[in-house]
């Protein structure tokens, strides 16, 4: 039996703006610093930020899902050492699709928004 073959992977459009306009799509989020890179966060929360290298991006993230994006795409979602006891993953924008950017993203808004603004959101 021949070895399986690699899915090819789609050329991504991702850029930091991308992140940007979908990031500030959401209710009440505020761009701003965090470690010196750009940062989104919902009523003082960080919820996403730019990495270092400037080629991923860091989302909060519960951590069963973390896992389990990791494993299912490890050229998309991976951690560092320094993310490994926190809540957080690695997004690299020249890897992840923008629906699942978009996803990942609300997720993260979902996890720091305060409930009730999360309520009115999905009843919106």
């Amino acid at each position: 039996m021949p070895p399986a073959k690699r899915r090819k992977r789609k050329a991504s459009t991702v850029t930091w703006e991308t992140v940007r306009d979908l990031a500030l799509a959401l209710p009440e989020v505020e761009e701003g610093k965090s470690y010196g890179t750009l940062a989104f966060r919902i009523r003082g929360k960080l919820f996403a930020r730019l990495h270092d290298s400037g080629e991923a991006v860091v989302v909060k993230i519960e951590r069963e899902e973390r896992a389990l994006r990791m494993k299912a795409d490890p050229e998309a979602f991976y951690i560092t050492d320094h993310y490994l006891a926190y809540p957080w993953m690695l997004v690299r924008m020249a890897a992840v699709e923008p629906d699942v950017l978009r996803e990942l993203l609300e997720e993260a808004w979902r996890l720091s928004a305060p409930g009730r603004l999360v309520t009115a959101y999905d009843r919106a």
